[in-house]
């Protein structure tokens, strides 16, 4: 899809006997995807980013616990670490380059969440045993 993010790695799931392919229309969202996540490794200054889950199919999706409305189903997020920085950082990072995304959560202090819109919200958010909140 682009140099440093192939349709393997964003559709990846380990739930090997469920089906994880992308219609046309979340092929083109994923494509969207990739494009940004180059503009966020440079944002980082060209660091790994080691994708845990990007698109989700309906069964992937509900296997996991999601809701349907999560941006993974269309194929318009990626849940993702950059090894030897930790999220609160890639957040930090990413909010001051003043990337166009619509969300950006740090989730259990363990992983960075990203998604992308036509219409960016950069909300930044907190989920971990406390809950939602806003990120500052």
């Amino acid at each position: 899809m682009t140099p440093h993010f192939t349709l393997d790695e964003l559709t990846h799931t380990d739930h090997r006997t469920l089906d994880n392919t992308p219609n046309a229309a979340e092929l083109a969202n994923l494509q969207r995807l990739a494009e940004f996540l180059e503009t966020v490794k440079t944002t980082l200054g060209g660091k790994p980013i080691m994708i845990s889950s990007a698109f989700r199919s309906k069964a992937v999706n509900d296997a996991v616990g999601s809701r349907d409305t999560s941006s993974h189903r269309l194929g318009l997020a990626a849940d993702f670490k950059v090894p030897g920085v930790v999220p609160d950082a890639v957040v930090r990072t990413i909010i001051s380059a003043n990337l166009p995304f619509d969300q950006i959560i740090r989730e259990f202090d363990r992983w960075t969440h990203i998604s992308i819109s036509d219409k960016p919200r950069r909300q930044a958010l907190i989920i971990d045993k406390a809950g939602t909140r806003v990120f500052v």
